[in-house]
């Protein structure tokens, strides 16, 4: 229903009253917005066929969250999702990925640049999907990387990973890439679990009003065993925007197929 590379980069100078640096001050380093969206690969009408209207408000609900980034203005941008390697591989604008391995003959680039050589493999299916959403709005408002963080990667590391990131640019925005839990019905990927729907009220409470120690808290266990993919980018999110005093809105929370979809702004 509706409802990297190159981690810590210098801080920049302020400038002073006649465009120059002003000496020891520095311009303030913060997560300015944040998109959060779901990533099945059904997002994308070719890969859904016939089942492509099934999730249509899904997809309008992301078109809004991406005009909530575009309306920050931000330097950069760092589409984040959830990777299948441990730790951190990021993956620099241009890198490309496909969705032949669903049958579907369609490749994407994350952003506008040139072809780069990215990771091996090509972009993992959340970061694909992300370039998808991306390249359906016409994303040109800033420079755009990416970043997969293993799936099981400890909270702690996450955040840490987040206020990484968060340190890249005077302005930055995050378009996190995620799904609430894959057992939310008898047909559900990981059958029905009664966990589930408490996870994902829980998570969707959370990204609605950006509360960071929320989801801070959402236990990595847990989630694994809910197939939870979106756990790790969210909580790079939150450890991202320490500090950003952002308000959060919740623009769709359903569970089509008896996954958890969620799309939020952070702003």
């Amino acid at each position: 229903m509706a409802v990297a590379a190159g981690l810590g980069h210098p801080a920049r100078h302020r400038p002073g009253p006649c465009g120059g640096p002003v000496r020891g001050a520095t311009l303030p380093i913060m997560l300015v917005a944040a998109a959060v969206c779901p990533c099945p690969p059904l997002l994308v009408p070719e890969v859904a066929a016939g089942a492509a209207p099934e999730l249509e408000e899904a997809r309008a609900a992301c078109t809004d969250a991406l005009g909530v980034l575009a309306a920050s203005r931000p330097d950069l941008l760092v589409a984040v999702g959830a990777g299948e390697r441990p730790g951190r591989v990021a993956y620099p604008e241009g890198s490309r990925g496909s969705f032949r391995g669903f049958g579907v003959p369609l490749d994407v680039r994350l952003g506008g640049g040139a072809d780069a050589p990215g990771p091996e493999g090509g972009l993992p299916a959340p970061l694909a999907v992300g370039a998808w959403l991306l390249g359906r709005t016409g994303w040109s408002d800033a420079p755009v990387e990416g970043l997969a963080v293993g799936a099981a990667t400890a909270p702690e590391e996450c955040a840490a990973t987040g206020r990484d990131l968060a340190a890249r640019s005077g302005r930055v925005a995050l378009l996190v890439m995620g799904d609430g839990s894959a057992c939310r019905s008898l047909k559900a990927p990981g059958y029905l679990d009664e966990r589930a729907e408490p996870f994902d009220a829980e998570a969707a409470r959370a990204l609605g009003a950006a509360d960071l120690t929320g989801l801070a808290a959402l236990d990595a266990r847990l989630a694994g065993e809910l197939k939870a993919s979106g756990r790790a980018p969210w909580q790079v999110l939150a450890g991202a925007a320490e500090g950003a005093g952002l308000s959060g809105a919740l623009l769709y929370d359903d569970a089509p197929y008896g996954v958890g979809y969620l799309v939020a702004t952070w702003s």
